[in-house]
């Protein structure tokens, strides 16, 4: 289970990443950290697999707003304020992101986008700039640990894109504690996410023993390297939508060699529309006897001309 809780999450090494040349990309990074981001998305990446397990299998959420679970045997309550103080996020902000300034929304749709117009508040991922596409990812993994396709932008996510960019006050406990509540809410279809953080604030419980520990794969981790990589594989694929669109204008000439195949062994229609015939002494065969074999050494009878016609029209298929 603890596999699923963090393939899509991302940690960031934000001392690699700053050693990056791509100052948009940094700057991106940076304004994580003004945000008040940096402990939450850089937190320690080790996680502990069988205690996440535990936590998940045992945890509830009471009405008091506390998430509760037991692991080995000890007792763990989580609330809103050991959670931000854990990992010192802001407790003043927006907490409905409708209420973004509007101005700077028109202004994000500008700065975001890749192309000279404006791009909608809910777009593809691939209309905007590779710092703005890496930073949708951020959150829609690791704040909103969303399941799924990525490719989508939804308004949520371009609001807060807009406060992060322009350094909008957001309530970031209420927002990331609210998602941790859902993640224990019974029937709720948010994803269970937050391995790292959770596995923080169980080590921080009294008497808590968490056993063997397990580090994050290095593949999630942001850095230099893993964020060069990102780079190039949305640029391969932004051009593979290009590619694309050729192997569409082929469908036709498969279709018309169907066509000639069928309008090929339909010999009997044919037969009718041939001009030019030879003539014998005999009298001349109709068509219902054409498909009749002839002695070897005949030359001079109607069938033949019909069956040159047949294979005139087949010629072309194999073209």
């Amino acid at each position: 289970m603890a596999s699923s809780l963090i393939s899509n999450s991302h940690h960031i090494d934000f001392d690699a990443v700053f050693e990056m040349e791509d100052t948009d990309l940094v700057k991106m990074f940076e304004s994580l950290i003004v945000t008040g981001l940096k402990n939450f998305l850089g937190c320690p990446t080790v996680f502990n697999e069988d205690a996440l397990t535990v936590f998940f299998a045992n945890f509830s959420d009471r009405e008091d707003g506390l998430v509760v679970s037991t692991v080995n045997g000890v007792s763990v309550e989580i609330s809103e304020e050991v959670f931000a103080a854990t990992f010192e996020l802001p407790v003043e902000g927006l907490t409905d992101l409708s209420e973004m300034p509007k101005n700077l929304v028109s202004d994000a749709r500008s700065l975001f986008s890749i192309s000279k117009e404006q791009v909608s508040i809910s777009c593809l991922k691939k209309a905007m700039k590779i710092q703005y596409r890496l930073l949708h990812d951020i959150l829609a993994k690791t704040i909103y640990v969303k399941a799924g396709s990525f490719d989508s932008v939804t308004r949520d996510r371009f609001r807060l894109m807009t406060a992060i960019t322009f350094d909008v006050k957001i309530n970031w406990s209420s927002l990331l504690f609210g998602v941790l509540r859902e993640m224990v809410t019974p029937g709720s279809r948010q994803a269970k996410g937050y391995a790292i953080q959770i596995c923080v604030l169980l080590r921080n419980v009294l008497g808590m023993e968490l056993g063997e520990s397990k580090t994050f794969p290095i593949h999630r981790v942001l850095n230099e390297r893993t964020v060069h990589r990102y780079v190039v594989i949305n640029d391969k694929l932004g051009g593979e939508e290009v590619v694309v669109a050729p192997k569409i204008k082929r469908t036709p000439t498969k279709n018309k060699g169907v066509t000639k195949k069928r309008q090929a062994a339909g010999d009997a229609e044919v037969a009718p529309i041939v001009k030019k015939k030879r003539t014998t002494k005999g009298k001349p065969v109709a068509a219902k006897r054409l498909p009749v074999e002839e002695p070897v050494g005949v030359s001079t009878t109607s069938e033949q001309p019909v069956a040159e016609v047949a294979t005139g029209e087949q010629e072309p298929v194999g073209d």
